[in-house]
């Protein structure tokens, strides 16, 4: 590997691990996230130019802090007047100073947690829209380029970059405080940080289109984020909640490909191939959520912490037979009373279904079809496909065949359509 290619790794490794803190940090002097990106971007692409050459700075991370605050000193000299910023930052420095650098005595905050908390809620403020929130999210806190952004949800790299900006100046335009909210604000604002996560490792887990099932480098980042936000909240149920439900989740991607490449449904998986290390780590954060939930008093689990006990429900399984469908069933009426869901009734008649070999498909089909009007589910390609399931098992070939076809035509993936084709065309061989 070349001198540069060496170097450019290694700033793009340094840039996912300390983007976040540099921003957040930045943010907090400046006020302004858009301001504090581009600075940040600044220092990237000095470090670009220059390590390859220059070599890599022992302290890479402080490197890049001192670069783009300087940037942020060269900015500020050419909006107002230097004497009137340093007045406002309380900085004693006169502008006929040779030989010291002001923003020396500028401390950015030391608790980088706390800044990097507070930029997670300004990228997931709700005055964005969700596809505003993910886009800023995976930019600004997960360290992503735009490109790679682009290419994670199948867009354009300039229909990405225009979503990035139009986020930061709905954000500008709104006057969104870089601070953590508090009281009811708090909770309100943690679900829409929460759901962003998620969104973003849904679109890894069960990609929405293109040609793979699943993106797994979107799962890694989403669990990243869950693990960083955890740890900066540690007394919030739902954060680790959420991240016992992706690693639990994740667990399972390397069976759900066969040799063929064609996906494998979860009933039919090879579950030693499960990820036993992601199942450990997922079972402690269930055990964290439990207990912060204890420390609060906060009584039945929320909605990831819930969905997070069905995943372990099937993680503990050895096969698909010895699952615990009965608790499965609780589990999903106990979700479905919280949240109410035609989805989470669909998810509930599958699991009516696995629960009685004998009864369950027809009280499951029932079920599909109280909710199948629902506009929630229209166009969702998973209704028909549950109901083709059920259909195929209750032995009404003809309307399972229908049924699946129905489900391939609606899903924009290719490999989740091939494989409701074949699906199709084994229901009409029977």
């Amino acid at each position: 590997m070349s001198k540069q290619a060496a170097a450019q790794r290694t700033v793009e490794a340094v840039w996912r691990i300390e983007s976040a803190r540099l921003i957040a940090a930045l943010a907090r002097v400046t006020g302004d996230v858009g301001l504090a990106e581009d600075l940040a971007q600044d220092a990237l692409v000095a470090a670009l130019e220059q390590w390859p050459d220059g070599g890599v700075p022992d302290n890479p991370a402080a490197w890049l802090t001192a670069v783009a605050r300087r940037r942020y000193v060269d900015t500020v000299r050419r909006a107002v007047t230097f004497e009137r910023k340093a007045a406002e930052l309380d900085v004693q420095t006169r502008l006929d100073t040779k030989t010291e650098d002001p923003m020396d005595e500028i401390e950015f905050d030391p608790h980088v947690t706390d800044d990097v908390l507070k930029l997670i809620f300004t990228a997931c403020h709700p005055v964005l829209s969700r596809d505003g929130r993910v886009a800023l999210t995976l930019k600004l806190v997960g360290g992503l380029s735009t490109e790679q952004v682009a290419r994670a949800f199948l867009v354009p790299t300039p229909t990405m970059a225009a979503r990035i900006t139009r986020a930061k100046k709905a954000l500008a335009d709104a006057h969104v405080g870089f601070e953590v909210p508090v009281g009811p604000e708090l909770a309100n604002r943690l679900g829409s940080v929460l759901e962003v996560v998620y969104l973003i490792f849904n679109e890894g887990y069960a990609a929405t289109s293109g040609e793979s099932w699943y993106q797994a480098e979107l799962c890694d980042e989403a669990m990243r984020l869950g693990r960083m936000l955890s740890a900066l909240a540690p007394e919030e149920p739902e954060a680790h909640g959420l991240v016992a439900l992706m690693e639990i989740q994740a667990s399972r991607i390397p069976a759900r490909i066969g040799p063929d490449g064609a996906p494998v449904t979860l009933l039919e998986q090879n579950r030693v191939r499960w990820n036993r290390m992601l199942i450990t780590h997922g079972f402690a954060a269930l055990a964290k959520a439990r207990a912060a939930a204890r420390d609060r008093s906060a009584g039945q689990p929320g909605p990831y912490s819930l969905q997070a006990e069905l995943a372990a429900c099937h993680a503990r399984a050895a096969t698909a037979a010895d699952t615990d469908w009965r608790r499965i069933v609780g589990l999903y009426e106990t979700l479905g009373g919280l949240n109410p869901s035609p989805v989470i009734e669909l998810n509930r008649a599958v699991a009516v279904a696995m629960a009685d070999s004998v009864n369950g498909p027809a009280q499951a089909l029932a079920i599909v079809d109280s909710v199948a009007d629902d506009p929630a589910l229209r166009g969702y390609h998973l209704l028909p496909a549950v109901r083709g399931d059920l259909l195929a098992r209750l032995g009404r070939a003809d309307q399972a065949r229908r049924e699946f076809e129905r489900a391939a035509a609606l899903t924009a993936n290719d490999s989740e359509r091939a494989h409701l084709l074949r699906r199709a065309a084994a229901a009409n061989a029977e």
